[in-house]
């Protein structure tokens, strides 16, 4: 039985009863439950679309209460941040112990890892995006927990809702996913979203930055390595991997050849220290750089003198002790 309308008017969505819609909100985002209200007093419409390559859903209902409890929670297991957009009368979303009340064209932020209630006035209309939750806080840098909120005044608010409302209303079907898009959905979230703590900000990017670290420092040898293979293996964003190297003046690349470099200086001495005759391209290879004119060329620039002197002639042995103390 088809229970939804994709596309053009919302008012020719059919009507479902309670069950059908819980079923129906349940195939979308999970387990939300009607509640304050005679199952068989209750109505409601869901409207499904493609936006940008985001699912989204337009919604509403005749119960004053729809919850999502912790138990609905671990059974869904569904990891979204949805972007709800209230098109018609009064709400509050209540989450993270946090009381939101959204009128017309305001947005809230939730967390459907997180149990959520949301409370109406009277009738209420809404739209929700569908966020990936760990793609969202990649291109955040933080987790935007506890910051869900109504947001009509600031211009990104005003700009996204309309941009979402227009899209959903378009007489097409579903739209093709659009990376653009999407970096933009994005870059206006975390406009309006983004707290103005920066301790909240900074914790979270130094644990991701770590954990970043930690990374290129297991594979920093192998010489197929780049800054996309680190951004996959951490789960986050190549920009957002950028990001976390720039905020601290130095970049992806420039990481893995310093930590290269270092390695190279600690096998030279110890080359000059056992006396052996170990080919210095080989030592390049063992640590990553292909090129050993390349890595000859760092070398020089980072340490002042070429990997091919040795512990014999006193100054770049004092160096190279000097850069690993």
């Amino acid at each position: 039985m088809t229970t939804m309308l994709q596309g053009g008017d919302f008012a020719a969505v059919p009507e479902l009863g309670y069950e059908e819609w819980r079923a129906v909100v349940r195939s979308i985002v999970g387990r939300y439950n009607p509640e304050g209200i005679d199952p068989n007093a209750f109505t409601g419409r869901v409207q499904e679309r493609n936006l940008f390559g985001f699912g989204a859903d337009r919604f509403d209902h005749n119960a004053p209460r729809i919850e999502r409890t912790q138990r609905d929670v671990r059974l869904d297991d569904v990891e979204f941040y949805h972007a709800v957009f209230l098109v018609v009368g009064r709400s509050t979303v209540l989450q993270n112990d946090q009381a939101v009340t959204l009128d017309i064209g305001d947005i809230a932020l939730v967390d459907s890892t997180r149990p959520v209630t949301y409370v109406n006035d009277a009738y209420a209309q809404a739209l929700s995006l569908q966020l990936p939750r760990r793609s969202l806080m990649s291109h955040l840098g933080l987790e935007p927990q506890g910051r869900s909120g109504g947001r009509r005044g600031t211009r990104a608010g005003r700009l996204l809702f309309q941009l979402v409302l227009d899209e959903f209303e378009d007489e097409l079907t579903s739209t093709p996913a659009s990376g653009y898009m999407q970096l933009a959905v994005y870059d206006l979230i975390g406009e309006i979203f983004t707290p103005s703590d920066p301790k909240a900000v900074s914790l979270y990017t130094d644990k991701q930055f770590g954990r970043v670290c930690a990374i290129i420092k297991d594979r920093f040898a192998d010489p197929e390595l780049r800054p996309r293979d680190v951004a996959a293996e951490a789960g986050i964003s190549l920009r957002y991997l950028q990001k976390l190297f720039t905020q601290r003046g130095s970049t992806c690349s420039g990481f893995i050849d310093s930590l290269r470099l270092d390695h190279a200086a600690r096998l030279l001495r110890r080359r000059a220290l056992a006396s052996t005759r170990q080919r210095l391209s080989e030592i390049a290879y063992a640590i990553g750089f292909n090129d050993y004119s390349y890595f000859s060329q760092r070398f020089r620039r980072r340490f002042g003198y070429a990997p091919s002197a040795h512990a014999g002639n006193g100054a770049p042995e004092a160096k190279i002790i000097k850069s690993l103390i």
